[in-house]
């Protein structure tokens, strides 16, 4: 079996033949926020990115603060986004939203970790502004009208048939864990650099977040094709999320940043209530 960077650079060699030929159909949205306030939900979007399957980036914009919010902290060790930043290229949000539009086909599969967050964040709607969502948290649909998931097949189905097969069983980089009978699922930077053997900065970014969502869902594809091995190589895979451990997330390593609550279900310091 090829190393993840060989694996890689095939999969780049064949989205660039294929950028030239294929319209796309698959694009990862990601939304950066600042706080605007002290509690773990007081957050604005900051920046937004999309990046289409084949790596080109459509899309990077930044986000003025809304109208008379101050902002409490620019999160600049997660978000990468500075006051100076903000101030030089942002620009009001309903400014963002149309250049999103413009940008986004309808006919889109909108991919990403925790990808309906990204889409409740810019109020994207489900049938007029995009298709469907992939979540790579599990790797499954989201109808994000009804929160009911479905499975990556189904997306494929849809594509080839035009109807859904629901198969809950398909779920990729979501993985059952036997010795806490439970199912895994793993941050971004885990699945990063466990699948694809990249180093990752703490540091976050909307556009590189986005291309490291685009990148994961192309390797899932390569790894069910008979050129990455099939089953056999998946399987591989899930063995190697678990067995590699993860490192702790900002927010575990720090309950609090500049007076802001970051979030972490067991140490928040704000009390506010968590949401999904």
């Amino acid at each position: 079996m090829p190393s993840p960077k060989k694996q890689q650079q095939q999969q780049q060699q064949q989205q660039q033949f294929q950028a030239q030929n294929y319209v796309a159909t698959y694009f990862s949205i990601d939304v950066e926020c600042v706080a605007t306030g002290n509690e773990h939900n007081a957050r604005d979007v900051a920046q937004i990115a999309l990046v289409d399957q084949f790596e080109r980036c459509l899309l990077n914009v930044y986000v003025k603060p809304p109208e008379g919010k101050k902002v409490h902290s620019y999160l600049t060790p997660l978000t990468g986004i500075t006051e100076d930043v903000l101030s030089a290229h942002g620009v009001p949000l309903e400014d963002a939203m149309q250049h999103v539009r413009a940008a986004l086909p309808p006919h889109a599969v909108l991919v990403g970790q925790n990808i309906a967050k990204d889409v409740e964040w810019l109020r994207l709607e489900e049938g007029k502004d995009f298709t469907s969502l992939v979540d790579l948290a599990g790797l499954c649909c989201v109808d994000t009208r009804t929160r009911f998931v479905r499975s990556v097949l189904d997306i494929f189905s849809f594509f080839l048939t035009g109807t859904h097969t629901c198969g809950f069983d398909s779920t990729v980089w979501r993985v059952w864990n036997p010795q806490y009978k439970s199912w895994s699922v793993f941050s971004q930077d885990h699945l990063v650099k466990t699948l694809l053997g990249s180093d990752v900065g703490e540091q976050h970014n909307a556009a590189l977040d986005a291309l490291k969502s685009i990148r994961l869902f192309n390797y899932f594809n390569y790894l069910q094709s008979g050129q990455g091995g099939g089953e056999a190589a998946l399987d591989a895979v899930k063995q190697k999320l678990l067995e590699s451990p993860p490192e702790p997330s900002f927010a575990k390593k720090n309950p609090s940043w500049e007076g802001v609550c970051m979030g972490n279900r067991k140490t928040c310091t704000c009390g506010a209530p968590f949401f999904g």
